[in-house]
């Protein structure tokens, strides 16, 4: 028998792992491990365990219906895996396991100790792409290295797309008759490790539904995408970013969905379709440099000189922070918004974290880890890259004298407040033009309900270029 390990891949089409077990007429079988206590160690946020399981739930029915079994195991660690599916392999006469390539160094760590426990009893382990369009170490420097800058890495990366191309896999044929599947809801087992499953209704999950959000944003919002991304209060995003961090959908099918919608793929600026490829891009990007540079799953800076940065660890500050009383209204609202909905715009990430950095100096790994704690699209590569980018501890991090206003970037992207009006109840009813500096306002009006600036930013920004220069000395 074969046996389809599926982890971050949770999705029948363009799934190689899946593709490759169902070449043949011999039987096939599907796992999903649930870890809680690895989760927790990894601060994976509740809202992304209840999204996940209830893609698990979807996909054990679709497999169900194909007549692959979708086994699940309860093993509380990474480290007792090995020894858990090497008996799961010999229970069910497992001759060959699949599972698509891990990226983050303790699931690598895992799989090679998964590898050696099942060579011991002749299973043969097949370890494939399916997490990124072009496999981690394909796209290098001349002289073999990984780019430690983003623009020359995208310009690689889409000449060795064009050289390459890809094929979309559709999703296997069925094997056999139905079977049955029990909801997980109906497990006792599972609602005991990992409380409520009862998924969140703003995030209906399935391949379709990932699909379907794909196909609504190629529709329009690609077309302006360049011009409406930055701005939170207008839905200009595809909001796929769940869908894929869970591999509901592939950033292969969102490449060929693209090429399909505008007859081409843009290698340009100037072509429509160019900055949201990007985006993607990105995600090849820091997806690679985690492969790489596997001590960036160690919390540890990319320029290894910035650990000596003197940085701060106020719990009050930070308590602030992830609370939404900084005395900011963009980032209250942005905040306030990632507590209650487990989401957070991209431009909103960057305005957030250069504050917790840049602002209060407080140490990337407390934002990081915060929002890993809360994010329904919670991923190492992309969180620890958008982190340490902010925190100019990164690749491709902004000059350390770029610091982020919070006041100005406020009036740049939600000009009229609309986001903030949203999230910060207290200012509900102020005027557009006291908004994003409302404390004179608030004032005249005897109020006392929204907190002062914590920080002066001017101050602050003196402060923060002060703790990098120092570190030329």
């Amino acid at each position: 028998m074969k046996l389809v390990w599926f982890r971050n891949d949770l999705r029948l089409a363009d799934n190689p792992a899946l593709r490759h077990a169902c070449a043949g007429d011999e039987p096939v079988a599907a796992l999903f491990i649930i870890s809680p206590t690895q989760w927790r160690q990894h601060k994976m946020a509740p809202i992304r365990q209840r999204f996940m399981l209830a893609q698990v739930d979807e996909l054990g029915r679709e497999l169900a219906a194909l007549g692959i079994q979708l086994h699940l195991l309860r093993v509380e660690t990474f480290a007792e895996v090995p020894a858990a599916l090497a008996d799961l392999c010999r229970e069910h006469g497992v001759t060959q396991l699949y599972a698509n390539q891990a990226i983050e160094i303790d699931e690598q760590r895992r799989d090679h100790a998964v590898s050696a426990a099942l060579a011991e009893q002749a299973v043969g382990c097949h370890w494939l792409n399916g997490c990124c369009v072009l496999p981690p170490g394909r796209v290098l420097t001349g002289s073999g290295e990984m780019f430690k800058v983003f623009t020359p890495f995208s310009r690689a990366w889409l000449k060795a797309l064009d050289e390459e191309g890809f094929v979309i896999h559709r999703a296997p044929a069925p094997r056999g008759e139905p079977l049955p599947w029990q909801p997980l809801a109906e497990r006792a087992w599972v609602d005991e490790a990992l409380g409520e499953l009862t998924p969140d209704p703003r995030w209906p999950v399935g391949e379709a539904e990932a699909l379907r959000r794909l196909n609504i944003f190629l529709g329009q919002a690609v077309l302006d995408y360049g011009e409406t991304r930055d701005f939170p209060a207008i839905a200009g995003t595809s909001v796929l970013s769940p869908y894929l961090v869970a591999g509901i959908i592939s950033p292969r099918q969102c490449v060929a969905a693209l090429q399909q919608r505008l007859g081409y793929r843009p290698q340009s600026k100037a072509q429509h379709g160019f900055v949201w490829l990007n985006e993607l891009v990105w995600r090849e990007f820091y997806r690679h440099l985690l492969v790489l540079i596997p001590t960036l799953s160690m919390n540890r800076p990319f320029k290894a000189e910035t650990a000596a940065l003197p940085w701060s660890w106020d719990p009050d500050a930070f308590a602030a922070w992830c609370e939404g009383r900084t005395g900011y209204p963009i980032v209250d609202a942005a905040m306030r918004c990632l507590n209650a909905t487990g989401w957070m715009h991209n431009r909103l990430r960057m305005i957030v974290a250069s504050f917790l950095t840049k602002d209060l100096h407080i140490h990337w790994r407390l934002g990081e880890d915060y929002f890993m704690s809360r994010l329904i699209d919670g991923d190492l590569a992309a969180n620890n890259g958008g982190w340490q980018w902010a925190a100019g501890t990164g690749a491709d991090a902004a000059p350390y004298f770029r610091v982020f206003n919070p006041t100005t970037q406020g009036q740049r992207f939600d000009p009229q407040g609309e986001f903030i009006r949203t999230w910060v109840t207290e200012l509900a009813d102020i005027p557009a033009a006291y908004v994003h500096q409302p404390h004179d306002w608030l004032r005249l009006k005897g109020r006392q309900d929204y907190p002062a600036p914590m920080v002066d930013h001017a101050v602050a920004r003196v402060r923060a270029i002060e703790m990098f220069r120092s570190l030329e000395k």
